[in-house]
């Protein structure tokens, strides 16, 4: 596996509505590797990938391309950048972040909540718990030096490389690089295939799977399958009924989460190619949180969908981990379901 790619996508910014750096990644990876490749009107990257099948079925593949962050919504009076959310945060990773503020030029700044340094807090002022709106971007610059530099509506991400750790790697935006990862290496390593494939980079997944819908609007696939990062739960704290997911256990065939229920007969199918290819995978309940998989499976009259999930801790932070051999499964696992989809019938 090529990390370097995955390096350049989880390093690379790109909040929903701004995707464009990571689109041209998308595009030169599988410009020479599919038949067509295209940018519809909201910014999806559709990669078109014939299939040798007679009347074959269209199966859509999807992993979407933006990361959680902010846009600039305020300048106050000392060049504090006040910020309005685009995607979930939890308030307690955001302490003390360092965040690039992408302006009329690419700068550095310290992400800190707006409350009294811990030496000057009363034991009252100390629980009171924080909420992003308490968050604000230092530039280290006066009002007038920073609106020359910084506008309403310029984006902010957090700042963190890629690294590995042992039989693991981290990074900012592994959700859903990774997706947009596996995706990518699965279509460059495809050999015979039936069925026409469509891999989409979606945009603006993480502010209600808006590109996966448009997408899925124009292609009309007969199968969805989206991909994405899960929780994985193998840490202190959590207890092993709930974890969801864990670390080397391998690639994870989706059942349900709050978007979607998964089609039974893909999950069963997945499974089976799971098992005859001695690949390991573990099964997915997420009971809160979404995929592509719940707007393909809603639009027009709807198709079979599935998710196929990259197990990670610490999801939607900047430290997000997960495992190389996890990362090595699902890509093998999408790799044998692209080339094997013509024979299964997920008609319910």
């Amino acid at each position: 596996m090529d990390l370097q790619l995955l390096k350049r996508l989880t390093e690379a910014p790109g909040i929903p509505g701004r995707e464009e750096k990571i689109r041209s990644i998308v595009i030169d990876e599988l410009n020479d590797h599919v038949d067509e490749i295209k940018v519809d009107v909201i910014g999806n990257v559709i990669a078109y990938k014939k299939g040798k099948g007679e009347n074959p079925k269209k199966v859509m593949i999807s992993a979407h391309m933006d990361e959680i962050g902010f846009i600039v919504s305020f300048i106050d009076d000392k060049g504090f950048l006040r910020l309005n959310p685009v995607g979930g945060f939890d308030p307690r990773t955001l302490v003390s972040q360092r965040v690039k503020v992408h302006g009329r030029e690419e700068l550095d700044g310290v992400l800190m909540p707006g409350v009294k340094p811990v030496h000057l807090m009363s034991p009252e002022e100390a629980k009171k718990p924080l909420a992003v709106s308490d968050f604000f971007v230092d530039i280290g610059r006066s009002k007038e030096e920073a609106e020359k530099l910084v506008r309403i509506g310029d984006f902010v991400t957090l700042e963190r490389n890629f690294v590995e750790i042992g039989a693991n790697f981290s990074a900012k935006a592994l959700d859903d690089r990774a997706g947009v990862y596996i995706m990518i290496e699965a279509i460059k390593r495809l050999k015979d295939h039936e069925v026409d494939i469509y891999a989409v980079g979606s945009v603006q997944e993480e502010v209600g799977l808006r590109g996966a819908t448009t997408g899925a609007f124009g292609i009309q696939p007969d199968i969805g399958v989206a991909l994405d990062v899960t929780i994985a739960g193998d840490i202190p704290g959590s207890s092993p009924h709930t974890q969801v997911t864990a670390l080397g256990n391998g690639a994870a065939i989706k059942v349900m989460d709050s978007a979607s229920i998964s089609n039974y007969k893909l999950v069963d199918f997945m499974r089976e190619l799971a098992e005859e290819g001695n690949i390991k995978y573990q099964m997915e309940i997420l009971p809160r949180g979404g995929t592509d998989a719940g707007a393909i499976e809603r639009v027009r009259t709807g198709c079979p969908v599935i998710t196929l999930s990259l197990p990670t801790r610490y999801v939607h932070s900047n430290v997000e981990t997960a495992n190389k051999e996890d990362l090595k499964a699902t890509i093998d696992l999408l790799v044998k379901f692209l080339e094997n989809a013509h024979k299964g019938d997920f008609t319910l």
